[in-house]
């Protein structure tokens, strides 16, 4: 079975060779416009590539230092939703500098009482006129401080099934009533890309910002959350971005650090690890899980983020008394110093560990779902109730859930 990349003679490596020769630092705008952001969008936004040339376009642009633009959330997590279910004036209007990075965006998810259990939520978008009055709470949202727009899901129905009274909308971030408030973290970011709580005090979104049907945003968020953890699981091993194990394996020996028969073992099983989990990045993207994200995103998150933080702290402890410095100190490790500080979060952002063990056991495994707590059903008995009550009947519907991000 051949499990490398197509040979540097492949038609496909030349034409994208071809074109880096006829631009050679080519802008934002250019990347876009030659669809190779997101190949696998369908045009006119990418080229509807199949799996092969998607991995030989990044490949390309990597070895050429090509960097895309940088907009994380807006085009890992929302545009993939805006492109199937926004209309064409929100076409038009927002995945252009989306895609160009020139305005970013963010998640707006979770609740301080509607983590795990997402559905749960409580802040409510309320018609009147020409708007939805927005009001409630989120948190732990990432960029919120720097994001031009955010994507928000707010009860719009309290009176239905929890799963079935949920809108989706996009929110300008700078309307009246919104308040912003950084969280600072350990690694030291306080509002320049770090975790945020949002704030909706009577905040009028406009009517047009919502996204497909009234009451019918629980089917987009879970699209939005199986894109978020294709993303989030991507090579660098910092969610998707940051280094890898082989650029570790590579300054350890660039670096002449001597290594005992433990830490030797260690990185070979580290480095194993890695080769695994690209060879089953690979394979994703060859069942063409990032066009439509499925449970397999779920696996792919819950076996990437315990790796993470396995060479995080393999670099920490690599490190020695380098490790106890401030960050900045060591400017050769400064990012796996960063990464241990904030690799803890590797398993809770984006659903936790325990969340994606469920959703992999459930739709993956096919084995019963957890008894209903909150109507004391069993699997069987609570698919009936909620069929009844016109909510989501799929085991899924508890379990696709949302931590911080």
């Amino acid at each position: 079975m051949d499990i490398d990349l197509p040979p540097d003679d492949d038609p496909r490596r030349l034409r994208v060779q071809a074109w880096l020769a006829e631009h050679p630092d080519p802008t934002p705008a250019q990347l876009v416009d030659a669809g190779f952001v997101t190949p696998h969008w369908p045009r006119p936004w990418g080229l509807d590539a199949e799996p092969e040339l998607q991995l030989i376009i990044d490949d390309e642009l990597k070895r050429a230092g090509v960097t895309k633009p940088l907009n994380p959330i807006g085009i890992g997590h929302c545009g993939p939703v805006l492109v199937v279910h926004g209309t064409e004036q929100q076409k038009q209007r927002y995945l252009p500098p989306m895609l160009r990075g020139e305005e970013m965006w963010c998640q707006l998810f979770s609740e301080p009482e509607a983590g795990s259990d997402l559905a749960g939520l409580s802040t409510r978008a309320v018609r009147d006129g020409d708007v939805f009055v927005v009001n409630g709470q989120k948190i732990w949202t990432s960029l919120a401080a720097v994001a031009r727009f955010g994507i928000l899901i707010a009860r719009t129905d309290v009176h239905t099934s929890k799963y079935t009274g949920i809108s989706y909308f996009i929110v300008p971030m700078d309307l009246p009533g919104i308040d912003i408030r950084p969280l600072r973290n350990m690694v030291g970011g306080f509002g320049d890309g770090g975790f945020c709580e949002v704030f909706f005090t009577d905040v009028p979104v406009p009517a047009e910002n919502l996204i497909g049907p009234l009451h019918g945003g629980w089917a987009m968020a879970k699209e939005t959350l199986a894109n978020e953890r294709v993303s989030l699981s991507r090579e660098g091993l910092q969610w998707g971005h940051g280094p890898t194990v082989r650029d570790l394996v590579a300054l350890v020996r660039d670096t002449g650090i001597p290594l005992t028969g433990d830490t030797r073992q260690r990185l070979a099983a580290a480095y194993v690890e890695g080769e695994i989990m690209r060879y089953h990045q690979f394979r994703q993207i060859s069942a063409k899980v990032n066009k439509k994200p499925g449970p397999d995103a779920s696996l792919r998150k819950a076996l990437k983020d315990p790796h993470g933080k396995t060479v995080f702290t393999l670099a920490k402890d690599l490190m020695g008394a380098r490790g106890m410095l401030a960050l900045g100190a060591d400017p050769v490790w400064e990012a796996w110093a960063a990464g241990f500080l904030f690799s803890p979060a590797l398993t809770v952002g984006g659903g936790t560990s325990e969340v994606l063990r469920n959703v992999i056991a459930e739709r993956i495994l096919g084995l019963p779902h957890d008894v209903d707590v909150e109507v004391g059903l069993t699997w069987a008995e609570s698919r009936a109730h909620r069929r009844d009550q016109g909510g989501q009947a799929g085991p899924e519907a508890d379990q696709e859930a949302k931590s911080p991000a």
